[in-house]
């Protein structure tokens, strides 16, 4: 089946992670450096640095600033992007020992979104994902990596439509601030390359030109901001 193409672009780096720190999926043109839809910004001129005592908790991901996006090549030609917009997340983060540190997600299925209703439709069908009868996707971290001081990788087990596979999830790490709200964040972004195959999505069709209309690689992009649960619960986003 074809279908229009997505016209946004999106903030590359969340596959939600599904992570050390976190999650949150915007996938697609991995060479885009444009926004795939609008941010809500806040002028944190006065954040505060912190020591490890004051960054170390449970946090919470912030979908406001956050993304969990994918994308995939169709007919070997375009990379049409998507989204998942009904996700949580939670990240434990122990910066003295990061090997106490640890990452849940989990994406609801049915809100992929690819700005086309009809390949959404298809996309959530027994064809690709079956949201109806595997309504979650979910990432549970087994261990977690440093490799320098803005590098971790997270490492567990990915679940798409029942199949759980391993897989190494490289971390960018952005830091942890005190905002001017007074509420405790950090923020990272991820990218991960996934075979559709391994979790038994395997509807395509293949061209005279040996091209898949859609391709099996599936690159999942995440941009992620989460804020500490022991701060305020109800501030909200400027």
């Amino acid at each position: 089946m074809i279908y229009k193409e997505k016209s946004k672009l999106f903030l590359p780096v969340m596959v939600l992670a599904l992570t050390v720190p976190g999650l949150a999926f915007r996938v697609g043109n991995q060479d885009s450096n444009v926004p795939a839809r609008a941010a809500i910004f806040t002028d944190d001129r006065n954040a505060q640095a912190l020591t490890a005592a004051g960054m170390a908790g449970t946090y919470s991901i912030d979908p406001v600033h956050s993304n969990v996006g994918f994308g995939v090549r169709h007919m070997g030609l375009a990379i049409v992007l998507g989204e998942f917009t009904d996700y949580t997340a939670t990240i434990s983060y122990d910066p003295n020992d990061i090997t106490k540190s640890s990452v849940q997600f989990t994406a609801r299925v049915a809100s992929l979104d690819t700005d086309v209703k009809q390949r959404d439709d298809h996309l959530r069908s027994a064809e690709f994902l079956e949201a109806e009868k595997y309504p979650d996707m979910t990432f549970r971290s087994t261990r977690i990596e440093r490799r320098s001081d803005k590098t971790f990788v997270a490492y567990g087990d990915l679940t798409i439509k029942n199949v759980t596979r391993q897989i190494a999830l490289p971390v960018e790490f952005y830091g942890v601030i005190k905002d001017s709200q007074g509420q405790t964040r950090l923020g990272g972004s991820a990218t991960l390359n996934i075979n559709r195959l391994d979790y038994g999505i395997r509807w395509s069709q293949v061209l005279d030109n040996g091209s898949l209309v859609v391709d099996n690689n599936v690159r999942i992009e995440l941009q992620f901001e989460a804020i500490r649960q022991e701060a305020k619960e109800d501030a909200a986003a400027p």
